[in-house]
Formats: C-alpha cells, structure tokens, sequence
C-alpha cells in the first residue's frame, strides 16, 4: 500500500466515523459536561485519583 492510498483510506474512515456519531447521537449541549471544569469547584469523580483519602 502506498502512503496516499494508506492517508485516503484513513480520511475516509474518520469522516465515516464523524457522520456516523453526528447522525446516531443526541446534542444537547444544556446537559453536556464541561469540555474543561478548570477552577470550577467541582471535585473530580470517576477516576483512580478521585479517591484518594481525605
């Protein structure tokens, strides 16, 4: 495979990939988490480092 084809067909991929989770999903940015809670008071939950002791 040459790297055009290997780059063509990834693009392709991606883009079916997009369209299709753009297609099956339900925006609704009201009840989305925040991309980034950077100082926003919220303490972290779900992962390792959430449960450290207190």
């Amino acid at each position: 495979m040459t790297r055009r084809l290997t780059f063509g067909l990834t693009i392709v991929l991606l883009a079916g990939l997009m369209f299709f989770d753009l297609a099956t999903a339900t925006l609704n940015p009201y009840a989305a988490p925040a991309a980034f809670a950077l100082g926003s008071g919220q303490a972290a939950a779900g992962a390792h480092c959430a449960a450290m002791p207190r």
